[in-house]
């Protein structure tokens, strides 16, 4: 049996996990994590150390309750489509089905976007035949609307080849935008009624500043990289996301679930390790941010493990930024 969990410390630690996306379902919290293979690999900007193959689906009754590790959720051999890297998943209920989003390689070697689903949201899952027409890139994080509208955000740089996309048709030899250009924003795209494809194309979302620019390609502290997560809170959207080469975890805000997004400010201060990856979800009248660190395995970039901590926000709706290492 696992220990209860306590914020900022390890959620489990017989397996490796990363990139956790919790939700409230049936009353319970649920984290869909990816699962980290423990390898002596080396590691690129490729993202070739991050070899996973599997989910694994946590849950807990309430934040005072043992964190329960369901199994095998999804297995790489069992998705007709992909080759490799089950890289950041998340999950979404409707029309009475729980649906699992994951990020994988085809057969060619490009990210798509694929779907499967189960009756539970514990799974186990059953992928869909092909990944979803028009999908690309990495991290697919899906939010639910009030009225019962389903958008798809998605996309990372580097490894994840949000870059190479660009164009509109995948291009390996694309390059980013030059330094003092817009920088390239996350992926939205709406999804159809029965959650297994877009209902039209992905739009690039805007990130601007308070005067309304864009946020350049070359600011490193405030732009966007991957790992995008959109939640409401009094009515506004928030989209937080990865800054990537900067390791922080930031947010802008908007009137609109399509952006654009104006930015505001740090939610996570950097933590051990390249990556940062992240959630955020309400529970019992709190807020909480699930996020990772490589603490686990005293710095290893792609063995990794899932934590959680309070997420407050000032009377305004800034949100207040968060020390990973309160401690230190």
């Amino acid at each position: 049996m696992n220990s209860i969990p306590k914020p900022n410390q390890p959620l489990v630690t017989h397996i490796y996990t990363a990139d956790p996306s919790a939700h409230v379902f049936e009353d319970k919290i649920y984290i869909y994590p990816s699962h980290d293979l423990d390898h002596d690999g080396p590691s690129n900007d490729n993202g070739d150390q991050y070899a996973m193959e599997d989910y694994h689906i946590l849950s807990m009754d309430n934040l005072a309750s043992p964190v329960v590790d369901h199994g095998e959720a999804l297995h790489l051999r069992d998705i007709p489509w992909a080759s490799q890297q089950l890289w950041a998943p998340d999950a979404a209920y409707k029309n009475n089905t729980y649906y699992l989003f994951f990020p994988a390689r085809d057969k060619e070697g490009i990210f798509r976007i694929g779907v499967a689903t189960s009756p539970s949201p514990a799974g186990p899952f059953q992928a869909q035949p092909n990944y979803i027409p028009g999908s690309y890139s990495i991290d697919p994080a899906v939010f639910a609307d009030e009225d019962n509208r389903a958008y798809m955000y998605f996309g990372g740089l580097w490894g994840g080849q949000l870059e190479k996309w660009q164009t509109g048709e995948f291009n390996p030899g694309q390059e980013g935008p030059a330094l003092d250009q817009p920088a390239i924003g996350p992926r939205v795209a709406v999804l159809s009624e029965d959650m297994l494809s877009f209902a039209g194309q992905p739009q690039e979302i805007s990130i601007v500043d308070a005067e309304g620019k864009p946020i350049l390609a070359g600011d490193e502290d405030r732009r966007y990289f991957e790992g995008p997560w959109v939640h409401k809170y009094n009515g506004l959207y928030y989209l937080s996301y990865s800054t990537g080469t900067t390791h922080t975890l930031v947010y802008a805000v908007s009137e609109q679930p399509m952006g654009p997004f104006t930015f505001k400010g740090e939610i996570l201060s950097p933590v051990i390790g390249w990556t940062t990856h992240h959630s955020i979800v309400q529970f019992e009248e709190k807020w909480y941010l699930f996020y990772h660190d490589c603490s686990l395995s005293d710095g290893v970039n792609h063995k990794r493990c899932v934590k959680y901590t309070e997420l407050k926000y000032n009377p305004d709706g800034t949100i207040q930024p968060i020390n990973p290492y309160p401690s230190n």
